[in-house]
């Protein structure tokens, strides 16, 4: 039968075939036909056959042909033919499809749609007809029956492509009905339906088919709809990494985890590659990308940026075109970030509405973590954004010169926070893929070398982190290393100094990099540039610290530098083989300035430590740091050296008798001198313009630099002897006058002097011992000696001055001058011991008490103990954070080492503030004529460090509310100092607790009733919610402080308004969504409107107070400009939201009428009153009057109207033109 139908086909006319197939069943063709498909003979001509004898423009022909497409597709699925034969067959099905009339199409159509419902296909071949019959379908004009009613070919498709999203899809076909859709015209709604689905069903897939599923999707978003494809795959990476980090974080057992780390990483790691690659073919998705994760900047970033989101753009930027939009997005993400933390960390009313927010350095860091598993497209990404976040944001020069860097412990700012973010990725980079740390290095070592002139701690740092990680694997990039040691003549000593401190442990593994350095810095030792030399003394200290050199040392370079007398201390503490070598240098050196004879006054040749070049005039020696070392060095070489030689090498040890000679005799004629010896009194030149006045400078302070080395050393040889103390204190007599004379002269500008007091030689070591001595030491056997030194004053004075000078120093450089400086842990314990003493001696000893029978001239000794304990409590925040609870425990002398029950931080503060608090009650108790205004400051200062200290939620932090605010309202001082500093600990300690409105609004009730009207006829009522607010305080001082705390708070209104539109603008809101956002009780709209509020009878109050000219209407008029600014926004986004629906919420009504009926009236009268008083600074106030003006000018034409008409109107009519402003009048 089946060659009788091919032969009949094979006519030149079809009717004979055609009356033939009438003839048969349609069962029997169906079986015939499958029955040549399955053996696979020629089944391909019998199909074309019987479609050349069914013409679809006879009925009958139509339907049979309708028959054999079901058989055929059925045939397909079934799985029992080749796969050449199905192929065949599939293709001749695709070339008649479109013969097919209309309302047959949709019958086919229906038959697979509900195929794929059903989930009866077997294999899903057949699926390639179905586009051809949804194309075919597509271009049938006529009306087809569809359902109950009529659609032409396109509504029909339309619905069933709707029919087929709708329904339930066997997860093994997802890819091939994606794919499928390729082929079919999209309409944008069928478009969204299609995509809406496919992203749907990627819960449902095996993870390891998401790939191939992405990557048909990222095809079909050709058509259209690029924007949903990219937002539902983040969507769904984002969930997944979260689902999955809580399962890993979580307590669940292992077995339980849904997905292996490592598989769900391929699996991303191979869609941002689909993702980059359709990106480079298609740059609008490139374009679509950047717009959809910009747009998440302004609502929750959670939503939208995650780590999988930030790996695919830093994939992106392996793209060209979009490289620098990308890195720039990154940049503004990261720095909004920490500028969005620290907004949030400095206010308890934002903390309350809005939930923390995701941490994008965190997100940048897992990434870093999940770059592991063959990312090698985010690599080189991770590294350039490194590299960009550390030359953007790194220290910077200011203006004079100095440079400001970051401690080490803390940096808050978001700059700070962003470079350091840069070389945490760096570093975790290096860590994780060996194959990009040669490139890492490079651009380290690169920047070190180029940027000599510019702040590289921060390169330094990370250099040297890379370098204690792994210096054996660093060992591959020595040559790179070896390289930069040939521009070491040429960089800054603290560069130097920092590199080789950084590469030290590579030189401990590499010898041949050690021979390298030696034969560089010997060069360098003898270079005519005085900065290559001292590289090469700081490169020659640092290999005698760290290595075991043996043999002598030559002291023909010793005088090149402080750096060796400084170094050497290090030197012999690391490497005391060169004990005898380091000791026999030092003695041979101080011999050159040494007067032998015992009779000779003064006993050091002074000149020639002073190098005279024609008019040049120089100090060549430092003596003064050369004896510091000997001090140093001699000390620590009697307590660890010689207890351990005993007699073996007595006869090698007669150096430090004879130091200890010379010091003693140096310290005896010293006494003995008096400042015309050194021709160093009263009568002395010392301006800087001459000569002599340089050199005598020069001696002078070569002087008091060998006094303090001397008052060191007998100290702490004396064993309490009482004339051992009398000599510390001859010396320090001698000292004392020396510096009275250069203060003097730099009083009156012949000398800079001043500052000299910042290099004390004394040891922070022996500060602490020597104040313990003075104030805490009460051993009977040392009362009598110790009373030499406690009956100066001046002496403690001095002591507790240099002890603040060392914080200062501390604070502004990270370290301190002498012995340990570097040393941290040195640094903290002496730091601890200091404040027990100075925090002893306060309290003890009141300011009010020691002052009443003073004489001396200068600061009080309990007030210069307050100074430092403020320095040092400030100091120990900045860099020993973790170490709070240490430091605070040691201040506590009741504090029992076996106590079982642990003090925590906040009770061990509120222990210490309870002390200062009862300190500044006791001065605001006193007379206002008696009143220590730089000690009430100074106290002030301490407890707002202390605050810090304690978490806003205990109660002790509330306790301090309450009695800083109780100190505010019921004390009064006229010192605008001190106000000022008590209201800023108020307002620090209140926006921690809650909103500060009310309180700004009290304020600015206060200041009204103080500085009156601005309508003289007009007699204000005194409120005096706070008594520190009185004629003298109001204005400036708190009107400012109000006014600052004022701006923040719209600022942080702003913010919230921001951050709410981005949130609309990141929906496409429904209707329903629309009319919900209105709603009064949303939290965040409601809280906003209720800020404003507040504020605004805030201003009410001060555009009605006769303010003082300049600053005061300066920065009100600024602010009002802000509140009109922010009102406006606000309009706008409720304009956003409430398209759609019947109006705005009534307390937003509300808000907008009070502004009219009690501020814009005002603001035009306040105008006026300015523009009245004759005030210097007219025209820069009347710029900010202009802008009032023009933001005013809107508001009162809407007062009155119906609500809805009045935001709507808002936009049209703020727009006034600038002359129109002045036209009307101001009333």
């Amino acid at each position: 039968m089946d060659q009788k139908i091919i032969c009949l086909a094979a006519e030149k006319t079809a009717d004979r075939l055609q009356e033939f197939l009438q003839t048969l069943e349609e069962d029997d063709l169906a079986n015939l036909l499958q029955n040549q498909a399955v053996k696979g003979k020629a089944a391909g001509a019998l199909l074309r056959a019987i479609f050349k004898g069914s013409p679809c423009s006879v009925e009958a022909g139509a339907l049979r042909r309708l028959k054999i497409y079901t058989c055929c597709i059925q045939l397909v699925e079934s799985g029992d033919l080749h796969k050449e034969v199905a192929s065949e067959i599939i293709g001749l099905l695709m070339l008649e499809a479109h013969n097919f009339p209309g309302p047959l199409l949709v019958e086919l159509a229906n038959e697979f749609v509900g195929a794929i419902k059903e989930g009866s296909l077997m294999n899903g071949k057949s699926l390639e007809l179905l586009p051809i019959i949804l194309t075919a379908l597509a271009t049938k004009k006529e009306n087809l029956a569809y359902g109950k009613g009529e659609l032409n070919g396109e509504e029909c498709k339309k619905q069933l492509i709707n029919a087929l999203c709708s329904g339930r899809w066997n997860q093994q076909y997802v890819i091939q009905l994606t794919s499928m859709f390729r082929d079919v015209p999209l309409t944008a709604e069928e478009m969204e339906f299609v995509m809406e689905k496919v992203l749907r069903m990627f819960s449902k897939l095996n993870l390891q088919e998401i790939p191939p599923l992405v990557y048909q999707l990222l095809v079909l978003s050709s058509k259209g709809s690029r924007k949903k494809v990219l937002e539902g795959i983040i969507t769904f990476f984002s969930e997944l990494d979260k689902q999955h980090n809580e399962e890993q974080s979580g307590d669940e057992l292992l077995d339980l985890v849904t997905v292996p780390s490592g598989e769900l990483r391929h699996v991303e790691g191979t869609i941002i590659l689909h993702i980059v690659f359709a990106i480079k073919l298609d740059c609008e998705l490139g374009r679509e990308l950047l717009k959809h994760l910009k747009a998440g900047q302004q609502g929750d970033l959670s939503n939208n940026i995650c780590p999988f989101s930030i790996a695919l753009l830093l994939s992106v930027t392996r793209i060209q075109r979009f490289e620098e939009q990308v890195f720039d997005l990154l940049k503004t993400l990261i720095v909004k970030s920490f500028k969005d933390l620290q907004l949030l960390q400095g206010s308890k009313f934002l903390q309350n509405l809005v939930p923390h927010r995701s941490s994008v350095s965190a997100m940048i860091l897992e990434v870093v973590k999940n770059s592991v598993h063959s990312w090698d497209h985010v690599t080189q990404g991770l590294v350039e954004l490194g590299f960009i976040l550390m030359d953007l944001y790194g220290p910077k020069k200011i203006p004079d010169g100095r440079t400001i860097e970051t401690s080490s412990s803390l940096s808050r700012m978001p700059n700070q926070q962003a470079c350091k973010l840069g070389a945490n990725i760096l570093l975790e980079t290096f860590k994780i893929h060996e194959i990009i740390r040669q490139e890492i290095l490079e651009q380290v070592l690169n920047r070190v070398v180029t940027r000599a002139s510019s702040p590289i701690s921060h390169f330094l740092d990370l250099l040297s982190n890379i370098v204690m990680y792994a210096p054996l694997v660093l060992q591959s990039c020595s040559s790179k290393v070896t390289e930069t040691f040939d521009y070491l003549s040429f960089l800054p000593l603290q560069t130097v100094q920092g590199l080789l401190k950084a590469v030290q442990p590579l030189l401990k593994v590499s010898m041949s990099m050690r021979d390298s350095l030696i034969i560089v810095l010997r060069k360098a030792m003898f270079a005519s540039q005085l900065d290559a030399r001292k590289s090469a003394v700081a490169g020659f200290l640092l290999l005698l610290k760290n290595f075991k050199v043996l043999g002598s040392l030559s002291s023909s370079q010793c005088s090149q530098s402080i750096g060796v007398s400084q170094g050497f201390y290090d030197v012999l503490r690391r490497n005391s083989q060169l004990a005898n070598s380091i000791m026999q240098t030092l003695l041979s050196q101080l011999k050159q300035f040494y007067e032998p004879q015992s009779d000779v006054l003064p006993p050091l040749k002074l000149e020639a430590c002073i190098l005279t070049q024609g008019d040049q005039i120089s100090l060549q020696e430092p003596l003064d740091y050369l004896l510091c070392c000997i001090q140093h060095c001699l000390a620590w070489y009697k307590s660890r050296v010689m207890p351990l030689q005993q007699e073996e090498e007595e006869e090698e040890e007669g150096f430090y008798q004879d130091l200890d000679d010379m010091l003693e005799s140096i310290t005896n004629r010293m006494i003995k001198s008096e400042l015309e010896d050194f021709e160093l009194d009263k009568s002395a030149d010392f301006s800087q313009s001459t000569g002599v006045g340089i050199k005598n400078s020069i001696c002078a302070f070569l002087v008091m630099g060998v006094c303090e080395v001397l008052i060191e050393y007998n100290f702490s040889i004396s064993n309490f002897s009482k004339n051992k103390f009398e000599e510390v204190l001859s010396l320090f007599m001698c000292y004392k006058k020396l510096s009275d004379i250069l203060n003097e002269k730099a009083g009156k500008g012949k000398t800079k002097a001043a500052n000299k007091t910042n290099d004390s030689f004394l040891s922070l070591k022996f500060v602490s011992d020597l104040l313990t001595a003075l104030f805490r030491d009460s051993t009977q056997s040392h009362e009598e000696s110790l009373s030499v030194l406690r009956s100066s004053n001046e002496f403690m004075r001095y002591a507790v001055s240099v002890a603040l000078q060392k914080v200062q120093q501390l604070k502004e450089t990270g370290h301190v001058s002498g012995p340990d400086g570097q040393n941290p842990e040195k640094i903290f314990q002496n730091l601890c011991d200091i404040t027990r003493v100075l925090l002893w001696r306060y309290t003890s000893i009141p300011t009010s008490v020691e002052e009443s029978g003073k004489k001396e001239k200068g600061k009080s000794i309990s007030l210069l103990c307050l100074e430092g304990l403020q320095k040092i409590f400030s100091a120990v925040q900045q860099f020993y954070q973790p170490r709070i609870h240490q430091f605070l425990r040691a201040l506590d002398v009741t504090d029992k080492e076996g106590e079982e029950v642990e003090v925590s931080v906040n009770e061990r503060a509120a222990f210490q503030i309870r002390q200062f608090q009862r300190s500044l009650l006791n001065l605001l108790s006193s007379q206002e004529e008696d009143f220590n205004s730089k000690e009430a400051l100074l106290l002030v200062t301490v407890l707002s460090n202390l605050s810090k200290l304690l978490e806003p939620s205990s109660p002790q932090f509330v306790q301090m509310l309450s009695w800083t605010s109780k100190i505010c309202k019921e004390y009064s001082r006229e010192d605008a100092s001190f106000c000022k500093g008590l209201m800023n600990l108020l307002f620090s300690l209140h926006v921690l607790y809650k909103s500060p409105v009310i309180l700004l609004r009290d304020l600015s009730q206060d200041i009204h009733g103080h500085l009156g009207d601005i309508d003289q006829d007009v007699e204000v009522e005194k409120t005096n919610h706070f008594a520190m607010v009185n004629l003298r305080t109001a204005a400036p001082t708190v009107c400012l402080l109000v006014l600052s705390q004022a701006e923040k708070v719209l600022e942080e209104v702003d913010w919230l308004i921001t951050r709410l539109k981005g949130q609309v603008s990141q929906e496409i809101v429904s209707e329903e969504a629309s009319s919900q956002a209105t709603l009064p009780n949303h939290p965040i709209e409601k809280a906003i409107i209720m800020q404003l509020g507040t504020l605004l009878t805030f201003f009410h109050e001060l555009v009605q107070t006769a303010l003082p000219s300049g600053g005061c209407v300066d920065t009100l008029l600024k602010d009002l400009c802000k509140m009109y600014t922010i009102l406006t926004a606000l309009v706008r986004y409720y304009l956003q939201v409430c398209q759609s629906s019947g109006g705005i919420p009534k307390n937003m009504e509300k808000l907008v009428k009070l502004s009219g009926s009690h501020l814009t009236p005002l603001c035009y009268s306040f105008i006026s009153y300015v523009q009245n008083k004759k005030s210097k600074s007219l025209t820069y106030t009347g710029e900010k009057k202009r802008k009032v003006l023009l933001l005013l000018q809107p508001w009162p034409e809407f007062f009155g109207k119906p609500s809805q008409s009045l935001i709507s109107s808002l936009p049209l009519n703020s727009m006034k033109s600038f002359s129109s402003t002045f036209l009307r009048s101001p009333r």
